[in-house]
């Protein structure tokens, strides 16, 4: 690998392009190189703030015409699957955002695209770098709080457009198509991948969904899974019509011998209770490694050492979290629960 890795930015229509883009044009490791998107607007944007004129309106011509090491993926779940295949055919690194990918199918695609040339992907989970998460991952992987038994999770808030998403987000997040789903896809994918991170694959998956407030979309604003283990069980929520933060992006995981919790009503402190402490007390969060502070400095550090990528952002994990999502999907349409392979 090169001393400055060539990068390449395919899509600006996912707003969290906005919030990785400024530590990539900050790292000392990378240069970008162009980037891809069909709308004048979201180019001129890059253009201004990046300083960079090498700009296509069509994926393939960027991955064809330029010679990139890597490419940040940012359009919708389907067409950023669809551009990770042909980089992955390519050999040329990925990293797209969450969750991968509209259906298990496209998943499937693109690690199949990765393992035959060799190339890395990575899938970024805006919750992997919280020092606090990774720290419960420690300690739950090291038996602090004994066998993990229940994972709950709820991702909240009043609405993409409540919470100020552009139009260009919100016109695929709401295309069950391009996102594949609504809430569900959306924002239960991060209870799904906390679940299969720290307890494996479920056997069933359970699952509700519906549009209860938004009368202005056409996919559900609010989902619930329920997964069973044969000694675990855990859930993912996700709204997109809560109006308070009370219990937004609350992470419990329970153990046999204590419990974890994240909670933003304590500032994102990282709390552990036991028997002897049930009330909970907080537990000191050690500062986060260079290599591990945030997407970029992951991703390029991991493509120069070909060291695994973290747990949480793994191809492999994040396929599988695709197919528990899609079991919800199929639970939640026809009222029953699926049964998964072992």
């Amino acid at each position: 690998m090169a001393d400055s890795i060539r990068v390449g930015i395919i899509g600006l229509v996912h707003d969290h392009v906005w919030d990785n883009l400024p530590s990539l044009k900050a790292h000392a490791g990378a240069n970008i190189v162009a980037v891809a998107d069909p709308n004048p607007e979201l180019i001129e944007r890059f253009r201004t703030e990046y300083d960079c004129d090498q700009t296509y309106e069509d994926y393939d011509d960027l991955l064809q015409e330029e010679s990139l090491d890597a490419v940040y993926i940012y359009d919708s779940n389907r067409s950023g699957a669809e551009a990770a295949q042909l980089a992955l055919s390519l050999g040329i690194h990925v990293m797209i955002e969450k969750p991968m990918a509209s259906s298990l199918e496209e998943a499937e695609d693109m690690l199949a695209a990765a393992r035959a040339t060799n190339a890395r992907l990575m899938i970024n989970w805006p919750l992997a770098w919280w020092p606090q998460l990774q720290h419960a991952m420690h300690l739950i992987q090291t038996g602090a709080i004994g066998r993990a038994w229940q994972v709950k999770y709820r991702a909240a808030h009043a609405g993409p457009k409540e919470l100020g998403c552009s139009d260009f987000f919100c016109a695929w997040l709401f295309d069950s198509e391009e996102n594949g789903g609504g809430a569900l896809m959306d924002y239960c994918c991060y209870g799904a991948l906390l679940a299969r991170a720290i307890l494996g694959m479920p056997t069933r998956v359970t699952a509700m969904k519906g549009r209860l407030c938004k009368e202005d979309i056409v996919v559900e604003d609010n989902a619930l899974l329920a997964l069973t283990y044969h000694d675990a069980m855990a859930t993912a929520e996700g709204s997109w019509t809560q109006i308070d933060t009370m219990t937004a992006y609350t992470t419990l995981i329970y153990g046999t011998e204590g419990t974890l919790m994240i909670d933003p009503k304590t500032g994102n402190k990282l709390l552990k209770a036991t028997k002897s402490e049930p009330e909970g007390v907080e537990i000191d969060v050690p500062d986060l490694p260079k290599e591990q502070a945030d997407s970029t400095a992951h991703f390029l550090h991991c493509l120069k050492t070909n060291e695994p990528f973290t747990k949480l952002c793994q191809d492999r994990i994040c396929r599988d979290t695709q197919e528990i999502l899609e079991a919800g999907t199929i639970a939640a349409d026809e009222g029953c629960s699926v049964s998964l392979p072992i």
